[in-house]
């Protein structure tokens, strides 16, 4: 009976979509997490009858077939980006991403990364790096002696000193965008790595070229609709039970057969 491996599929896809809605409400307060949905797709058909058969000697057709399909399949889960709103932090340090573009990050292993988390910090030696230690590119290092950081709208990062008037500038924050910035590959941390699917990355200034702009003293929040993935999570729960019930009628009716005598 075909019905018990189809709904076995249906059960399968409902469990997806919900650890997809879990994953997305466990991310409610992660700086700049855009919320995942989770896609299917149903397989393929036997075809007992197909449309167009000749069914009679004049010639006449079947205007439509017989096709009995065979249940469903994941076909993506897909990064739903939207611009999160911005909340105020007060921090010199930390940047939230108005608009397109990632910052770009260095691995340990000499990698490039990528993440719009904003939450940036300041290494011993005075390096500007991620919440986790990486190297923000292009590798801007603060002086000790000072005693602010200013951070515009362009990436344009100064200092200033006790000492002098005037500002010294740092150097530049670059941005990075992708063609298709859902062809991206998480890796957890906050970060993306680059694939083919994505494209190559094109690095430009804030402000230029279709580039977001960046705000100091902010960080991005989630983009996650909690009111919404909680109506997603009452739908796949009732798609799961309506699943289960169709296994239980199909073993009642396995039931009624073996029975016959």
């Amino acid at each position: 009976m075909k019905a018990l491996q189809i709904a076995a599929s249906g059960m399968g896809a409902q469990q997806m979509r919900v650890d997809t809605i879990a994953n997305n409400l466990a991310n409610m307060s992660t700086t700049g997490y855009n919320a995942r949905r989770a896609d299917f797709a149903d397989l393929h058909y036997q075809q007992h009858t197909r449309a167009g058969t000749i069914s009679a000697a004049d010639g006449s057709m079947l205007p439509t077939g017989v096709q009995i399909g065979l249940g469903v399949r994941p076909a993506a889960v897909t990064m739903q980006l939207a611009q999160g709103a911005s909340a105020m932090t007060g921090g010199e340090l930390d940047i939230a991403i108005e608009g397109r573009g990632f910052l770009e990050v260095t691995l340990p292993d000499g990698a490039p990364a990528y993440t719009r988390d904003g939450a940036l910090q300041r290494s011993g030696d005075g390096l500007i790096v991620t919440a986790d230690g990486f190297e923000v590119s292009p590798g801007l290092v603060i002086p000790t002696e000072a005693r602010s950081i200013s951070i515009n709208a362009e990436g344009e990062v100064w200092a200033y000193f006790r000492d002098r008037i005037q500002p010294e500038r740092l150097g530049q924050l670059t941005l990075a965008s992708f063609t298709n910035e859902k062809g991206l590959e998480a890796i957890g941390s906050n970060l993306f790595r680059e694939t083919e699917a994505s494209g190559p990355a094109f690095v430009g200034d804030p402000g230029a070229d279709g580039l977001g702009t960046l705000r100091q003293g902010y960080l991005e929040e989630s983009s996650v609709d909690a009111v919404r993935e909680v109506t997603e999570l009452i739908k796949a729960q009732r798609g799961y039970e309506l699943n289960a019930r169709i296994i239980t009628a199909a073993d009642q009716m396995l039931a009624a057969t073996t029975q016959v005598r």
